[in-house]
């Protein structure tokens, strides 16, 4: 082999290296810099989070108490509109449900399975027909009704018989 040609390899193997290094070596050899944070492994790289995710949705968030000395009373619902499955009473909620007891209990047939003041709702059967009647707070008083297991108006017959009984009842008073 010639002197020229070995030259050629040698330059040529030189030339070759130096490629390799630099493409293997990425742009840190034309200032690319630092790979930063992707240099290093999955597990160890910071959370990336989407802008619009970095702050919690607060549109549903709960409504703040008034500040001291700003006292608000709770206001009562609106009383719901005449209908055969309910009606108004005057007085507070806790007054008509002890009042809806004895009333219920003078329906002749009718069973009461369980009572629940706090719920303001007594647990009844009447003429093969179980269902509650509700006593709720509202403007004016109380809202008597009976409620279907879905919790929608009872519309049955038992059901609108008892309601008819309790309003004639809690109307003497």
């Amino acid at each position: 082999m010639s002197h020229t040609s070995r030259l050629a390899r040698a330059s040529t193997a030189a030339l070759l290296a130096f490629t390799a290094t630099a493409l293997l070596g990425g742009c840190s050899w034309f200032g690319g810099g630092s790979k930063g944070d992707y240099a290093l492994s999955p597990e160890a790289r910071p959370l990336e989070v989407p802008p619009d995710l970095n702050l919690p949705d607060t549109s549903g968030a709960m409504a703040l108490p008034p500040a001291a000395g700003q006292a608000a009373a709770p206001q009562p619902a609106a009383a719901p509109a005449a209908s055969p499955s309910g009606f108004t009473v005057a007085g507070s909620r806790d007054e008509v449900f002890t009042r809806v007891g004895p009333a219920l209990e003078a329906i002749d047939g009718l069973e009461i399975a369980s009572r629940a003041q706090l719920l303001g709702t007594y647990d009844v059967k009447y003429q093969g027909v179980d269902f509650l009647v509700r006593v709720v707070g509202v403007e004016g008083g109380a809202y008597v009704s009976a409620v279907d297991p879905r919790g929608l108006p009872a519309t049955a017959g038992a059901p609108l018989q008892v309601v008819a009984a309790l309003q004639a009842a809690l109307a003497k008073h």
